[in-house]
């Protein structure tokens, strides 16, 4: 390909990956017009980020190998269908309970994106190429949780918040029409997969069995779980500890969120030096330093609202380096199968972020310590599965 269609193909796919996390973060601002309108509380709703997380998990899944026995091209027609409805039957909600099931037939539809993006990359580009290419859709994914909020923020207090999931469908239209008409197909129909359930479970079961693979896709997805930890129990540190405003809260957030934007375009210079194994364990040990200093402040009462924006951002930032190498070599492991090991690797590290972000919950007592130590934890464990990945790699060699 020339540099004008990877140009092009790089901005399908990072609107395709971008379209989840936009999915998330552009409602939360309507969550008080959602409860007042549908006579619920804000924890009801709630649920209907729940549920989203659960149709993430789930679809990935399933579409893993659909777009292995289809080619990548109809599954995301298929998917991005689906989404579009379903924002459209958001939009006409009467009950907070018919919310919550369209949610997550969004997220079944809308995480066709997720899987088919990182599959495609692997499909197009050489696997040196591998991480600077997801490096840049991390900069897109980096960047919706910063205009995401601001934009449904905008549409609910002028439109209503109905228009929010009216906007989520045009995004989503605008995507099925560039998929449709400009992203190239990237892999034929192999109609030697089965779509038998009995024949499925065994496909993922062998992704699952290379060592290599459950690793890095462990390390990746527990060091992203921390941002999960972050982004739930952050309104509780920032507002309620430091007495932050709305407005100085969103603003944090979007300078913590240039921090994962950082660390992934500055990922990309590095690969020019460096291996991808090199760069995600030293970014690994670095992260658990972050981690561990950002918990002994935390726990010693010494963390006051500099340090915490402080830990934070850099703790983004070491996660931007390695969420896209470990990815790559994830998935280096796999090319006919490259499908089923993006479904495999994104539903792992959803589960992770899900699991971190219920510990937030679980764990909270009104105590600062709370988050700094759910996050020390995740780097902790991720650095222990690099140590091993390079230990196993030293060793083939």
């Amino acid at each position: 390909m020339n540099a004008r269609k990877n140009y092009v193909l790089i901005l399908i796919l990072g609107a395709l990956i971008a379209l989840s996390p936009f999915s998330i973060d552009m409602y939360l601002p309507s969550f008080p017009a959602i409860a007042s309108s549908l006579d619920t509380s804000l924890a009801a709703v709630g649920y209907s980020l729940t549920s989203y997380y659960a149709g993430l998990c789930i679809g990935q899944l399933a579409y893993g190998i659909l777009i292995d026995r289809f080619g990548r091209k109809k599954p995301l027609v298929a998917g991005l269908i689906i989404y579009i409805l379903a924002a459209l039957l958001c939009a006409l909600s009467t009950g907070i309970s018919s919310l919550i099931i369209v949610r997550l037939f969004m997220a079944l539809g809308g995480c066709v994106g997720m899987v088919a993006a990182r599959a495609i990359v692997r499909d197009v580009f050489p696997s040196e190429e591998t991480a600077k290419v997801l490096s840049t859709l991390v900069l897109v994914m980096g960047i919706a949780p910063i205009i995401a909020p601001a934009i449904g923020g905008i549409v609910n207090n002028r439109l209503g918040w109905r228009w929010v999931f009216g906007v989520m469908a045009t995004i989503a239209l605008a995507i099925l029409i560039a998929v449709k008409w400009v992203l190239p197909e990237t892999k034929a129909e192999d109609k030697s997969i089965s779509l038998k359930v009995s024949k499925i479970f065994p496909e993922y079961l062998t992704v699952l069995k290379n060592p290599a693979f459950l690793s890095y896709t462990l390390a990746g997805g527990i060091s992203y779980a921390g941002m999960y930890a972050y982004i739930a129990g952050s309104p509780f540190v920032f507002m309620e500890k430091f007495g932050f405003t709305d407005s100085e809260y969103s603003w944090a957030f979007a300078f913590n969120a240039c921090g994962l934007i950082a660390g992934s375009q500055l990922n990309k210079l590095a690969l020019k030096r460096f291996t991808s194994e090199k760069i995600c364990y030293w970014a690994g040990i670095l992260l658990f330093i972050t981690g561990f200093l950002f918990f002994v402040t935390a726990v010693s009462s010494l963390a006051n609202a500099f340090l915490t924006l402080a830990f934070t951002f850099f703790f983004l930032f070491w996660v931007g380096f390695i969420n896209p190498n470990t990815t790559a070599l994830a998935l280096k492991e796999f090319k006919a199968a490259t499908g089923r090991a993006s479904a495999v690797l994104g539903s792992l590290q959803m589960i992770a972020g899900v699991i971190a972000s219920g510990l937030i919950s679980l764990l909270h007592n009104g105590s600062l310590a709370i988050m700094p130590s759910v996050m020390f934890g995740c780097t902790a464990i991720a650095l222990l599965l690099l140590w091993r990945s390079r230990f196993r790699d030293q060793i083939s060699y």
